[in-house]
């Protein structure tokens, strides 16, 4: 048996278990720091990431649909409604990027306080005006 397999998962010391406990314990403890996920690099849509990436890859067939529509020389009105299925499609998908956004990195800031809030208020706040505009 190798020395890999019989410490896997296992501290090597108790004092390195009681060190790492009370690093853990500390970040908690402290009222004044407030470590969040976003902290962290994790954001809003990241538990979702996976349901985002095949939501897009639809949106990217239908596309791709689009070209092959122009190739084929199908009738105008018929791409303008894919072109409109598409539009929507996107648009439905950056709400909920939105959405998720206000829930966790606006959320985050506002339970740090600060000028951070006002910042991502204002980040939202152009971006749903940059969604209005198209």
């Amino acid at each position: 048996m190798t020395t890999t397999e019989t410490g896997a998962g296992a501290p090597s010391s108790p004092d390195t278990a009681d060190v790492t406990d009370t690093t853990d314990a500390t970040e908690t403890a402290d009222p004044a720091v407030i470590v969040t996920d976003h902290d962290r690099g994790i954001h809003g849509y990241h538990h979702q990431k996976q349901e985002h990436v095949k939501r897009l890859r639809r949106i990217e067939g239908q596309i791709r649909g689009l070209q092959r529509m122009v190739d084929e020389d199908v009738y105008c009105i018929d791409i303008l409604t894919q072109v409109s299925a598409s539009t929507k499609a996107l648009q439905s998908f950056a709400l909920q990027l939105l959405e998720e956004h206000l829930r966790h990195c606006v959320a985050d800031a506002a339970l740090k306080g600060g000028d951070e809030v006002d910042a991502k208020v204002k980040e939202a706040t152009q971006a749903i005006a940059r969604m209005l505009r198209t």
